[in-house]
């Protein structure tokens, strides 16, 4: 039973990493007609209307009240702070750079994680860790290098690491909610949280829906729909039966899933560094979720 269970929330976490990583095409379409509040108010709502008819049809509720301080703060973070300030520094530095950047976030979740929920750390995790993070920064310097336009402003870098900042401190903070509530409430009502906050621009995102061609909506409620309400679902779901540390470790494969995307849709042919550094991205993934054998055959607690 509970390897069966380890093997769902693998498949959950390998849902979430592949929507993220598509995320990546679809915001560059969505980005070039909303600005960076709008199509997060845009993509948050898209989640919330989705969430809300399945909590509804599933008659799930309200989610007990020890786990509302979670969700609050993850909501506010992780859906709120998260997307909007991701959005703002994609405009103002290469996908490079903001790659490097922002993967960084693993690592704080690694280390909150310790903090505050008592996680261990073991060498497995920072060995995967390290290898993953070199893969990241190695698909960056080669995206920043064949970009055609790549930039990067002291502004741009701050954003992006307040990204990864809020991404990590949202992932901490939902983790013990997701011991009280289950991952469709966690997800839901952490969303509506996010709206909310954002919405102080509904007005912007009122008047660039007009204007916005249809492809640029349709990428926003993409956004909404599949990366937000089911990858963040399935996210939840794997982060109650692991720790927030290997969860955050996992992330690591988008990189390398998002150069296979944009190859694909794109059209654009990565090079030998950026093929490099995914496979390092994706090595780092499976160092960082193994186990050493004897833990394994022992069946200790610690789910994978």
């Amino acid at each position: 039973m509970q390897k069966h269970s380890s093997r769902l929330a693998l498949a959950a976490a390998g849902v979430t990493v592949v929507l993220w990583a598509s995320a990546f095409v679809s915001i560059r379409s969505a980005g070039a007609a909303y600005s960076p509040g709008a199509l997060a108010l845009g993509r948050l709502l898209s989640g919330v209307l989705v969430l809300g008819a399945v909590l509804l049809l599933r008659r799930e509720g309200l989610p007990p009240r020890a786990a509302w301080p979670g969700i609050a703060v993850s909501g506010l973070l992780w859906f709120g702070v998260y997307m909007v300030v991701l959005n703002w520094g994609e405009q103002e530095v290469d996908a490079g750079t903001a790659a490097m950047v922002v993967n960084v976030g693993p690592i704080l979740i690694a280390l909150l994680g310790a903090r505050f929920l008592g996680e261990s750390l073991p060498s497995r995790l920072l060995a995967g860790m390290a290898v993953s993070f070199a893969g990241a920064v190695t698909v960056g310097l080669s995206m920043s290098r064949d970009s055609a336009g790549g930039h990067a402003s002291v502004l741009g870098v701050a954003l992006c690491l307040l990204a990864a900042v809020a991404y990590a401190g949202g992932v901490v903070a939902q983790k013990p909610a997701l011991a009280h509530g289950s991952a469709l409430q966690v997800t839901t009502f952490g969303c509506l949280v996010g709206a909310v906050a954002c919405l102080p621009f509904a007005g912007q995102l009122a008047g660039e829906v007009g204007r916005a061609p249809l492809s640029a909506t349709l990428n926003m409620v993409y956004l909404g729909v599949f990366p937000t309400a089911l990858a963040f679902t399935t996210w939840a779901y794997a982060l109650a039966r692991t720790t927030a540390g290997r969860m955050g470790a996992t992330t690591y494969a988008v990189p390398a899933l998002v150069v296979l995307l944009a190859w694909a849709f794109l059209g654009e042919l990565p090079g030998p560094l950026t093929l490099a550094g995914g496979v390092l991205c994706l090595a780092g993934v499976a160092v960082s979720r193994s186990r050493p054998r004897s833990s394994a055959t022992a069946g200790t607690a610690e789910s994978t």
